[in-house]
């Protein structure tokens, strides 16, 4: 099943109201919905893996993208690279995305909280006591999957070279 937020080529962020639709639409035809989140600010293989991977757990995949504010809270003054509205772009241009929702706080608990997704997915990065969101999910008897990361691709480590050979 490929459900989108909107038709196709309505490509950028969409709002809260669209991504509720979509979880609603997915969950009367009894699918499952998943979400991950982040900053994606330059997307490569990695991201790609690992976004394919969250995608085989269900039948949406919602993305939550940190926005520029949150983005300038979290890894300082010099990111984001690229404006919310373009990394969201990027994000719904892959065919395992189903929709991308920037949010505004320094996490993704809100948006948790009002999709209410079925599998929270984060990198095998993070320890599970960090993982936000892992209360609202885990309470309506969702589960959280830690997903292994590809060795090799950092964004923090392409900006480094980037920036090294200029």
């Amino acid at each position: 099943m490929k459900a989108r937020c909107l038709e196709p080529g309505a490509w950028g962020p969409f709002s809260l109201d669209a991504a509720l639709a979509l979880v609603s639409r997915v969950r009367v035809g009894g699918g499952t919905i998943v979400f991950t989140n982040g900053v994606f600010d330059l997307v490569h293989p990695g991201h790609v893996r690992y976004l394919q991977a969250a995608r085989g757990l269900g039948d949406a995949l919602v993305v939550g993208v940190n926005s520029d504010h949150s983005v300038r809270a979290n890894k300082g003054p010099s990111r984001p690279l690229n404006p919310e509205a373009e990394r969201a772009e990027v994000l719904v241009a892959l065919q395992c995305v189903d929709c991308a929702v920037v949010f505004e706080e320094e996490t993704p608990h809100a948006l948790i909280t009002r999709l209410q997704p079925d599998v929270l997915v984060k990198g095998a990065d993070w320890a599970d006591d960090n993982i936000v969101g892992r209360d609202v999910v885990e309470a309506r008897g969702g589960r959280v999957v830690r997903m292994p990361l590809e060795a090799g691709f950092s964004t923090t480590e392409l900006i480094r070279r980037a920036s090294a050979s200029s």
